[in-house]
């Protein structure tokens, strides 16, 4: 069944709190965007530069997992929700049911990385060997071309986008080892694999430094090129959700993030901006 949903072109993508407030000014308005550790480092970027331009609006972000982003905005407790994935069906039904219509903008493309830490040796797997080492039918880096070490899975939540986009293009429906270490945030991801040569993770491209190594897949190098240009194969988009049609401080926000200006900072991010 096809999702239901007004288009953003008619109608008008480290957990924790970011807030950015400009103090001894009168506050004319208060958005609130809550949801994707993912979409994060993107709308900390935007909100900074709007609220320089709008410093009588105060916004308030919340990093806590795309599907924690869409709840809030279901319970009226935020304006906006970030997500690294899609509304599910069940999700949209249930948002019709609380008389909602939810509005979807493409804040950037964004491909996902499996990383591993700099010391480890592999500097490439299949799509099929992904699914077979967080599946836990591959276990030890010697299968893969590695080091005779066992391979500890990082993962992400179920509250994730990333980890349902992983499900989907990855996965394939498959279950990821119950041995896996779940992580709430991308930024946990990082930290677990960077403190671990054995280890292995995903995370947005945004969030690839030094810190970790970028692992190719099928061949293709994990780059913000190979996602630009459409030929790494996990790729997906990244969206902000409003409940209805956006008015006042909040379309101001998006607005000015979907803007060429706004757009620049998903590129200082890491992630791909949208085409206009």
């Amino acid at each position: 069944m096809q999702t239901k949903f007004l288009s953003s072109k008619v109608a008008m993508a480290l957990g924790g709190v970011f807030s950015v407030m400009m103090a001894g000014q009168a506050l004319a308005g208060n958005v609130d965007v809550n949801g994707s550790t993912t979409v994060l480092p993107i709308m900390q970027q935007v909100t900074e530069a709007f609220m320089k331009a709008n410093p009588t609006i105060e916004v308030t972000i919340s990093g806590t997992g795309s599907g924690n982003g869409i709840k809030a905005l279901r319970d009226n407790m935020t304006d906006v929700a970030m997500s690294s994935r899609d509304f599910k069906e069940k999700e949209v039904k249930d948002f019709e049911a609380h008389g909602m219509t939810p509005v979807k903008f493409v804040i950037a493309h964004d491909a996902i990385i499996p990383v591993v830490s700099p010391k480890n040796p592999v500097a490439g797997l299949t799509l099929e060997e992904l699914q077979q080492i967080f599946e836990g039918k591959i276990t030890n880096w010697k299968e893969v071309g590695g080091e005779d070490a066992r391979i500890v899975v990082v993962g992400r939540d179920t509250s994730s986008g990333t980890f349902e986009s992983w499900q989907e293009l990855v996965m394939k429906k498959a279950r990821v080892s119950p041995r896996a270490l779940l992580q709430s945030s991308s930024g946990g991801v990082v930290q677990a694999v960077s403190h671990n040569p054995n280890a292995i993770g995903y995370i947005g491209v945004g969030y690839l430094d030094s810190q970790i190594k970028g692992i190719a897949v099928n061949d293709v190098k994990p780059d913000i090129e190979s996602a630009k240009n459409g030929s790494w194969p996990i790729s997906r988009e990244l969206y902000l959700f409003t409940s209805k049609t956006p008015e006042g401080e909040t379309k101001q926000l998006i607005d000015y993030a979907m803007s060429a200006e706004g757009q620049h900072f998903v590129e200082t991010s890491g992630f791909v901006p949208v085409e206009h």
